[in-house]
């Protein structure tokens, strides 16, 4: 069976995958979610959802810091990871070795992509396509809001998602218009001057990768007085699997 991923490499899998190793968490949610109890050898110490997965299957490293031995030892059949979160040196060390297949996602449409082949990948077409299907009704019932944002990611320094990314596009998804929508870089960092001078109706602080809190209300308060500032769950807003069933229930909720 021969396959091709995100980034046009060729995946040829002699039989369906018995020993899979995921190397990002809402893709391996998304394997655990179709099913695949047994097949699912190897995830990251970041894939943390569903608990009772995160338990019970071995860890090989970061998402960026992958134990190269580990994997070797787990002798998988297939390795699925993506472009953005893991290291283009590692995951080329490992495509020398093993089948690896790779998903680049800007957006909702990547993401039923990568949801859908995902699921001809590992025998869960059917499921994939139900999966695919339940999402995009419930995107369909999302609240559109019309006002400017910027969602903030990092701290010491500033960054934030920008218009191409996955954030980005959730965040027009719900009628959101990114104070970064002229900026053509991905996650560029912000100052306090730039935040000033954006004057955003709405600053989200994510959940991760930092951990912002209460305190980080009050110190950009100072800077922008008239911003509603809010601390949302990043899982919700950058997790491109199975967890998108919850997003819309979740972003309908935010009052803003």
């Amino acid at each position: 069976m021969i396959f091709i991923d995100h980034l046009k490499n060729k995946i040829e899998l002699a039989h369906i995958p018995k020993r899979i190793i995921s190397l990002v968490p809402s893709q391996t949610e998304l394997l655990w979610d179709f099913g695949l109890h047994n097949e699912l050898v190897g995830i990251t110490k970041f894939c943390i959802h569903p608990l009772d997965m995160f338990k019970l299957i071995d860890r090989v490293g970061g998402t960026k810091t992958l134990n190269l031995s580990k994997i070797r030892s787990l002798k998988p059949d297939l390795i699925i990871g993506n472009k953005e979160e893991n290291e283009h040196a590692q995951i080329n060390e490992l495509q020398n070795e093993f089948p690896v297949w790779m998903s680049d996602i800007y957006n909702l449409n990547d993401a039923y992509k990568m949801i859908g082949d995902i699921g001809e990948l590992v025998n869960k077409k059917n499921e994939a396509i139900v999966l695919i299907s339940e999402i995009q009704k419930s995107f369909s019932l999302i609240k559109k809001h019309h006002k400017t944002v910027l969602y903030l990611i990092w701290k010491n320094p500033y960054m934030a998602a920008g218009k191409s990314t996955f954030i980005g596009d959730i965040l027009n998804e719900m009628g959101l218009m990114n104070v970064l929508e002229t900026n053509d870089l991905r996650y560029p960092e912000v100052s306090l001057e730039n935040i000033k001078k954006f004057n955003p109706e709405l600053i989200f602080l994510s959940s991760e990768p930092f951990p912002f809190n209460e305190k980080h209300i009050k110190e950009l308060r100072k800077i922008a007085p008239n911003a509603s500032i809010k601390l949302v769950d990043g899982e919700l807003f950058s997790w491109y699997g199975s967890r998108l069933l919850k997003s819309v229930t979740y972003l309908n909720q935010l009052e803003l």
